[in-house]
C-alpha cells in the first residue's frame, strides 16, 4: 500500500479529535480489507465502536468528522441537496476494483432511495493510492467535473472493464468522449492544470489526515464506514443518521422533503452494470 507523502501541519489536520478518529478510521480501513461472510440476515457495517471526543455525540459518531462536509452547492464531484440532512463522503481511487464495485452495486441503489428524495448528499474525494495512473485519472474526474460531467465520467471509468484499460492520457479522453465532456481541449487542459492538482491535493491530504488506509472509506455523518459493504450496511448507517438529524435538525440541515419532491443541486446519475466483488482496496 503506497504511503502519504510528508506532510507540515496545514489546515486539514483537525486537532485532538480528528487524530482518534483517524486511528479509528485507519483501523477499520485495514480490517475491512478482510471481511467476514456475514451471517443470513445481517450485514454488519465496518464503523467505529469507541465514543466521539463530544460526549453528548452519539457512540462512533464524530461531529469532527461530520464538518468535513462541504455542502458546496457547486461542488461538481457531488450529487444530492447540498442542505440534505446525511452526507456521505467517499474516498476512493479509480483503480481500486473495490471501488468500482461499490460504484456498480450500492451507488446507484443509494441515490435512487436517497439522493432522489432529498436525504442524502454523496461528496466524491479523490484518494489515489496506486500511482501516477491514479493521480492521472483522479485529475480528469476533476476536469470533466469543471464542465458539469464528473458523474458519467466516474461511470465510465468504473465500467465494469475499464480499469483493465488503464489510464492514460489517450483513454482519459476517450473515457471523457464517453461521458458527454462537451469541450475536449478544455478538458486536456484542465487535466495537467495547477488548479487539478491542487484540488486532488486538497482531497488527499483530507483522507490523509483521517487515516484513510484503504478505499474506498466514507464517512456518514461524522460515522466512518470503510470498505465495499452490503447495501444493508450503508442504509442501516443513511437511516440512522437521518433519524438522528430529524430529531435534532442542526442549522442549515432540515428534515428531508416530501418524497417526489423536486431535488436542486444534482447532477445526473447514470445507470450502472452491477458486478461481482468483494469489500477492502484492492487492483
Amino acid at each position: 500500500m503506497p504511503t502519504s507523502p510528508s506532510r507540515s501541519a496545514s489546515p486539514y489536520l483537525l486537532g485532538a479529535g480528528v487524530a482518534v478518529s483517524a486511528a479509528l478510521l485507519a483501523f477499520v480501513s485495514y480490517t475491512a480489507t478482510k471481511p467476514e461472510a456475514p451471517s443470513a440476515g445481517t450485514a454488519p457495517a465496518a464503523t467505529a465502536s469507541p465514543s466521539s471526543s463530544d460526549p453528548a455525540a452519539e457512540p462512533g459518531v464524530f461531529p469532527e468528522l461530520e464538518a468535513l462536509a462541504r455542502r458546496d452547492a457547486a461542488d461538481g464531484l457531488a450529487q444530492g441537496r447540498a442542505d440534505a440532512p446525511v452526507v456521505l463522503i467517499e474516498y476512493a481511487d479509480f483503480q481500486c476494483g473495490y471501488c468500482g464495485k461499490f460504484a456498480r452495486d450500492t451507488e446507484p441503489e443509494l441515490v435512487k432511495r436517497y439522493v432522489d428524495e432529498g436525504v442524502l448528499r454523496i461528496e466524491f474525494r479523490n484518494l489515489p493510492i496506486f500511482g501516477e495512473e491514479s493521480e492521472r485519472a483522479a485529475r480528469a474526474a476533476w476536469a470533466a467535473g469543471r464542465q458539469g460531467r464528473f458523474w458519467q465520467f466516474h461511470a465510465a471509468a468504473y465500467g465494469e472493464d475499464a480499469k483493465g484499460k488503464g489510464f492514460g492520457v489517450a483513454r482519459l479522453k476517450d473515457l471523457a468522449a464517453q461521458a458527454g465532456v462537451p469541450d475536449l481541449e478544455r478538458f486536456a487542459r484542465d487535466l495537467d492544470s495547477t488548479a487539478a492538482r491542487q484540488a486532488v491535493e486538497r482531497d488527499q491530504q483530507e483522507g490523509y489526515g483521517l487515516g484513510a488506509a484503504s478505499t474506498p472509506s466514507f464517512l456518514v455523518n461524522g460515522r466512518p464506514l470503510a470498505g465495499a459493504q452490503p447495501l444493508e450496511a450503508f442504509t442501516a448507517v443513511i437511516d440512522e443518521a437521518a433519524k438522528r438529524a430529524a430529531a435534532e435538525p442542526a442549522p442549515g440541515r432540515p428534515t428531508p422533503p416530501p418524497s417526489g419532491a423536486a431535488q436542486p443541486g444534482r447532477s445526473a446519475q447514470p445507470t450502472l452494470e452491477p458486478a461481482e466483488g468483494a469489500a477492502g482496496s484492492a487492483r
